[in-house]
């Protein structure tokens, strides 16, 4: 099986920021939210506070946006362009995707595409208080293996060294930059 992560990966941009700007023109009062969020994320630079806090703080303006499902079903019609050419032209019904990215942001395109298996972070749908820790890093092999035990991942594909947890437990791992693939032990010497 191939697993992927998602934002910057398979999709461009980043679906998380794009999806709050998205929500943002459709209700733009909702702006009032997002000092508080950047106080936050300045908190999580200066390493005062857990990035699972930041984010919970940015995703709280989803309680704006409900039904949430309706808002994430329209985000998605309007940007099935972002997907990678390259990943649209190998996908198979046995990928897995693994992200940081909420769950109720990446599901059910993830079922449109095909795609077998989605673990991503995991937030409540009405107040995008996080459920678990965040899906990021180390955490993703911790995911993978709650899933899939010692499965082999035949290739892993990513756009962040954040990901060499799981590249390291793949037979082969591809560093992505748009439509470009490196191999990961080639793109760490060049980086």
């Amino acid at each position: 099986m191939n697993v992927y992560d998602f934002d910057k990966t398979i999709f461009n941009p980043d679906s998380s920021k794009k999806f709050i700007f998205y929500c943002l023109k459709k209700k733009p009062y909702v702006v009032y939210r997002l000092p508080l969020a950047g106080v936050y994320f300045i908190k999580y630079k200066l390493g005062l506070c857990e990035k699972d806090r930041m984010k919970e703080k940015l995703f709280s303006i989803i309680r704006h946006f409900q039904p949430l499902d309706k808002y994430v079903h329209d985000f998605w019609s309007k940007n099935m362009d972002g997907f990678s050419k390259y990943y649209l032209a190998q996908k198979r019904p046995d990928d897995v995707i693994i992200s940081a990215s909420p769950s109720f942001l990446l599901r059910d395109i993830c079922k449109e595409l095909g795609i077998g298996t989605l673990i991503a972070s995991e937030a409540d749908e009405k107040t995008g208080k996080w459920l678990r820790k965040n899906c990021y890093g180390a955490e993703k092999v911790v995911r993978y293996r709650e899933i899939f035990g010692d499965a082999k991942i035949d290739e892993f594909y990513s756009d962040s060294l954040s990901d060499s947890p799981l590249a390291e437990i793949a037979e082969k791992a591809f560093v992505v930059d748009y439509e470009t693939l490196t191999p990961w032990e080639e793109y760490k010497k060049q980086h």
